[in-house]
């Protein structure tokens, strides 16, 4: 059985206006085009980009397999010169390489200091910032990272959501995307923020059977497109040439909700982790009953949750 797909909404020239007053409140991905970008899609290619930033260090993903495993760590992390990267992503096979000769390259860039600062493309590459118009379609203040993306043509991406909401623009290259809805989560094989379903186009039902009722959303990005990814939608990127992006995350909820030491943006809100920890103490407790009482006592917890904390109104 295939799982159905419904191709994303591709909406151009939308103005700040019309996203918050009509596509924003819906909470639903979409690709939006002909935005003002700025030179970047034009400006970067491999030799730009390679002069503009020229030789400073970066740490970056390698893989010998398209498929990235976060789960299984499946790739290591190296150093390498930012010119060097560059050109070493923009080949198919490589007269220098760390694993194999078609190893898979992916930077994600990160802040000075992981555990403190957040990535910011106007502090890590400030030359390429210049080109680059962020669509404002938040506040100032709801900025949390602008997120420099380079990958390897056929790196894929593992299945994941955030928490907060972000712009995916894609500077060059084309990139392919799949996502799932945040209620379709119980069928994804999730682990943290993770689902364990590496291969999206062939799973293995098997091991992985509900994953067909997970109902697939889907996009082809091309340069200068940008797709909305609301917060808590899973999403699966397929890099199909060699391309530059840029991830934008904003804050939506107010600021004391979400985690302090979230440098990344997919540290669960403060209330949810309070809310799982009870849980985990709640379910603890029920051991100290037998098997039958404890199943009975469960089974009344998960209809008082739904009761009590699912929404009833999605389409």
């Amino acid at each position: 059985r295939e799982q159905r797909a419904e191709a994303l909404e591709r909406l151009d020239g939308v103005t700040r206006e019309r996203f918050l007053r009509d596509i924003y409140p819906r909470r639903k991905p979409v690709v939006l085009t002909g935005l003002e970008l700025g030179t970047c899609t034009t400006k970067w290619t491999i030799d730009y980009l390679s002069q503009a930033e020229g030789s400073k260090e970066v740490k970056i993903h390698v893989s010998a397999v398209p498929q990235m495993d976060f789960l299984s760590k499946n790739f290591v992390y190296r150093t390498l010169p930012f010119d060097a990267f560059v050109r070493r992503a923009a080949e198919v096979k490589h007269k220098e390489y760390f694993l194999t000769e078609d190893e898979k390259y992916y930077l994600r860039s990160v802040g000075e200091d992981v555990r403190k600062d957040i990535a910011d493309i106007r502090k890590q590459f400030p030359i390429l910032a210049e080109d680059v118009h962020i669509p404002e379609y938040f506040e100032k203040e709801q900025f949390f990272s602008s997120v420099f993306r380079i990958s390897s043509a056929g790196l894929q991406l593992w299945t994941h959501y955030d928490v907060m909401d972000n712009f995916l623009i894609q500077v060059t290259g084309r990139k392919r995307v799949v996502l799932y809805s945040p209620r379709d989560a119980p069928y994804l094989y999730l682990s943290g923020t993770k689902s364990e379903v590496l291969d999206v186009d062939n799973p293995d039902m098997e091991k992985y059977p509900l994953f067909v009722k997970a109902k697939r959303y889907e996009c082809v990005l091309e340069a200068g497109d940008v797709l909305f990814i609301p917060a808590l939608w899973f999403h699966n990127v397929i890099s199909e040439e060699f391309g530059v992006a840029l991830n934008v995350f904003w804050k939506h909820l107010p600021a004391e909700s979400y985690d302090k030491t979230d440098t990344y943006g997919n540290k669960d809100p403060m209330a949810a982790s309070r809310a799982i920890q009870i849980l985990d103490r709640a379910l603890k407790t029920l051991e100290e009953l037998p098997e039958e009482y404890r199943d009975f006592y469960a089974r009344r917890m998960v209809l008082r949750i739904q009761e009590k904390a699912y929404r009833n109104d999605y389409g």
